[in-house]
């Protein structure tokens, strides 16, 4: 019986957050394809040219956009947060690959994380500030 030979393909993670989604991230060297959950990345991001632009914008600061393919595992939150977690996963990935890649993506902000997020339910409101209408009979 032969033993199944693993292809010595290098691999570059990162993982990516905003709001409530989550972007494992993997770059592989390629010629610049954006595949999200299996699907192609235009057809996940409803081929919105901002989306598309925002993933690969860390790519394309260092002038990487057709050396490596983009494999991402994206959940929750919607397609922004989902954009903007896949970019920061890129870009942390792309620190992964050449430590000297960090300082162009530093001062671009790819590399920080968006701490903003939505605001919990107050009791005696309806959402996080709305208030039930006042009456004043």
């Amino acid at each position: 019986m032969q033993a199944l030979e693993k292809t010595d393909r290098v691999v570059y993670w990162g993982t990516g957050r905003r709001k409530s989604a989550v972007a494992r991230v993997r770059l592989v060297p390629g010629d610049g394809r954006l595949t999200i959950n299996g699907k192609p990345g235009e057809t996940h991001l409803q081929f919105n040219p901002s989306y598309l632009s925002v993933t690969k914008a860390p790519l394309e600061t260092l002038g990487l956009e057709n050396d490596y393919n983009i494999l991402v595992n994206v959940r929750g939150g919607g397609l922004t947060g989902q954009a903007d977690a896949i970019r920061l996963g890129v870009a942390r990935a792309l620190c992964e690959l050449d430590p000297d890649n960090r300082k162009p993506l530093k001062l671009e902000g790819y590399l920080t994380r968006d701490p903003r997020a939505k605001e919990r339910r107050k009791y005696g409101l309806k959402k996080a500030r709305k208030a039930p209408q006042y009456s004043k009979r």
